[in-house]
């Protein structure tokens, strides 16, 4: 029989790791919902533009290319997030160049890109035999290792990325609605699509940590999609996008500590099951008029 004292102390370590291990586990998830939410903020009004400009392609090209930004940083030594801008930026400039000739359409033109870019991507990482490379983290994200630099990365990007948006706002959406007319009027065309071509390569950087680089386009797509079901004027549908964007965070979240999925695919099917959702009530509106 131990001495009640020993017992009592025993009983208090046991309390007192218990408590500490709670206070790590939502520390976790309160770093990992602040950098979702972060992400959801940003990716919220280019989402918008890749809808109005139906670009869901364009950004799946930005995403895979992405892995080859990895590739490239580190085999330079850099953060792979400038890596993942500089490929971005570089494809987007490609694009741009291309879509000049006329034998090829854009969507074919996109996907060559976007597999060659992947799999050039995929050959350089294999060669990396001396670097650790956790692929499945880049490819689908790891919410729940985010750091306090992490959060900052998204947040100072962040701000970069919705200040420059709103720069460029008016003539982007004047070129959206009508790109003939908008050059007519002298909207600088080259200039401003080349500004958005680099905050969407920024902002895939930026989400790679959240949800990785093969759901990104999903998290840009499928929030602005569903709140276009309602929205009627372009900052209506970039505020309500943004808030969808958090709810997905939170609902994926929530899904992947209570049941133990992968936090990147559970935040972009919790965006889902909200355009179904929204889809769904659209219809017994329109049923019921």
């Amino acid at each position: 029989m131990l001495p009640a004292a020993l017992q009592l102390a025993r009983m208090s370590t046991v309390i007192t790791i218990t408590a500490t291990e709670q206070h790590l586990m939502d520390s976790f998830i309160l770093r990992a919902l602040a950098a979702g939410c972060g992400v959801a903020l940003v990716a919220g009004p280019l989402g918008c533009f890749v809808v109005w400009r139906r670009m869901a392609y364009f950004g799946d090209t930005l995403s895979h290319a992405g892995l080859m930004g990895v590739a490239l940083g580190l085999m330079l030594g850099i953060d792979p997030a400038i890596g993942i801008v500089a490929t971005g930026l570089l494809v987007g400039l490609l694009l741009l160049a291309l879509q000049r000739q006329q034998r090829l359409a854009t969507d074919t033109l996109l996907g060559i890109l976007s597999h060659a870019a992947l799999s050039i991507g995929l050959i350089a990482v294999s060669f990396m035999d001396k670097v650790r490379i956790d692929l499945m983290g880049y490819l689908f994200g790891d919410i729940l290792s985010v750091t306090g630099m992490d959060l900052a990365w998204i947040y100072g990007g962040g701000a970069v990325v919705l200040v420059l948006l709103a720069v460029i706002w008016k003539p982007l959406i004047a070129l959206t609605v009508h790109e003939d007319m908008a050059v007519a009027e002298d909207v600088p065309r080259l200039p401003v699509l080349l500004t958005y071509i680099v905050l969407m390569a920024l902002t895939v950087a930026i989400a790679m940590k959240i949800v990785g680089i093969l759901l990104v386009t999903a998290l840009l797509v499928i929030p602005a999609a569903t709140a276009r079901r309602f929205a009627r004027t372009p900052e209506t549908m970039a505020g309500a996008t943004m808030v969808l964007g958090i709810g997905a965070v939170g609902g994926g979240l929530f899904a992947s500590t209570t049941w133990d999925t992968p936090s990147g695919p559970s935040i972009v099917a919790a965006a889902t099951a909200l355009f179904a959702l929204i889809l769904a009530l659209s219809a017994v509106r329109r049923s019921q008029i």
